[in-house]
């Protein structure tokens, strides 16, 4: 049923899935309220014994502009008996197809449906969706929040993120740092290295791997030479001879290839598209040998930053090892200083101290006045 409602008896929904609300557009919608008034009700559901009688289930931009526009009652269509999972469901019906609703903010809604034992499946039905869609949604949770927030601004594309959410959150700022900054041409070479560094982090090391025998080593390189042979044939005969055609006029190729134009037409077709397979599968090569390098780069670094701990460690050992020595010194002294002499009874004793006390007196041969001092004393 439809009734108004004052604002302050509404309160917004804490499961809200739009965590993000645009201040321009926001600004735009509050204006067009305060010229034409509040055209689309919202949507609210009543709460027993709450101290605002009324949560909102839809509508919270329109709340929100209407509280800004300053009206104190907005019409609202009130939902009876709605539990918490229905009203978040309808809450995300009203939010998912909107374009200002980000790609994160949807994969969470959707993470909490399935939290709560939806299924893909079901969450697809529900929302109009391939079942495709939301996997692909569900898989961005793994984002780290860095890469994430570059997602919902717009900076990082949906299949790339996809990709990128594949990765560790390390490497993932590494793809994510690199697309940004323009170290790609295309957001395919981004993807292909994307999946260069997934390839990288399925193997233990790069170093890990045996060493090629000398047969696989000539295989290898007799490979190269024939690709690279192919290649420069390719290079040496097909480019000069589509830019001499492409510098033709349509007019001119119809009277010079006569009637092999048609058999033209599907050699140059399978051409192109070979080339296209062949430029796919050299892009992500090249993705592969990117990760590669950035993979060897940051092993280098932490080789490096090892070998500098450990030579900062020993250099700190070093200190701590004079410290002891520097203190037996001291000890040593203080042992060689002269204690008051005890009164002596017998002849014996007074004629041992001395030498018991010999040893210390060559320790401490910096203080040769205090250790003769000592023997006169004995002596006395």
């Amino acid at each position: 049923m439809f009734i108004n409602l004052k604002i302050a008896e509404i309160s917004p929904n804490p499961d809200q899935p739009r965590k993000f609300f645009d201040e321009a557009q926001q600004a735009e919608l509050t204006e067009s309220i305060k010229e034409n008034g509040l055209l689309q009700p919202v949507v609210v559901r009543p709460v027993e014994g709450a101290e605002v009688p009324y949560t909102l289930i839809a509508g919270e931009r329109r709340w929100r502009s209407c509280k800004e526009a300053g009206l104190e009652v907005v019409p609202a269509k009130v939902i009876e008996d709605a539990s918490e999972e229905q009203a978040y469901v309808l809450s995300i019906a009203e939010n998912v197809n909107r374009s200002d609703m980000t790609i994160m903010e949807e994969a969470g809604a959707y993470a909490d449906l399935k939290a709560a034992g939806w299924s893909p499946a079901r969450i697809a039905k529900q929302f109009g969706k391939t079942e495709t869609h939301i996997t692909w949604r569900l898989g961005l949770l793994t984002l780290r929040p860095e890469v994430a927030e570059m997602v919902d601004k717009g900076q990082i594309k949906n299949n790339l993120a996809w990709h990128i959410a594949q990765l560790s959150p390390a490497n993932q700022m590494v793809a994510a740092m690199r697309y940004v900054r323009g170290d790609f041409d295309s957001e395919a070479e981004a993807q292909h290295f994307a999946n260069g560094l997934k390839m990288m982090e399925a193997q233990t090391s790069l170093t890990g791997e045996s060493a090629p025998t000398a047969a696989e080593q000539e295989k290898r390189k007799k490979a190269k030479a024939k690709a690279k042979d192919g290649l420069g044939k390719a290079e040496e005969i097909l480019i000069p001879l589509f830019e001499e055609l492409g510098a033709k006029k349509p007019e001119d190729l119809a009277v010079i290839l006569g009637d092999d134009l048609d058999r033209h037409v599907r050699v140059v077709g399978k051409i192109y598209s070979q080339v296209q397979a062949v430029r796919n599968l050299l892009s992500k090569a090249q993705g592969i040998q990117r990760a590669m390098q950035a993979e060897f780069n940051k092993a280098a670094a932490e080789v490096q930053q090892e070998a500098t701990q450990k030579k900062a460690v020993k250099t700190q050992g070093g200190a701590k090892a004079e410290v002891p020595a520097t203190g037996r010194a001291k000890s040593a002294v203080k042992k060689a200083a002269p204690k008051p002499a005890a009164p002596r009874t017998k002849t014996t004793s007074a004629a041992k101290s001395p030498a018991r006390k010999a040893p210390a007196q060559k320790a401490a041969a910096p203080k040769e006045g205090e250790a003769a001092k000592a023997e006169t004393a004995a002596a006395k």
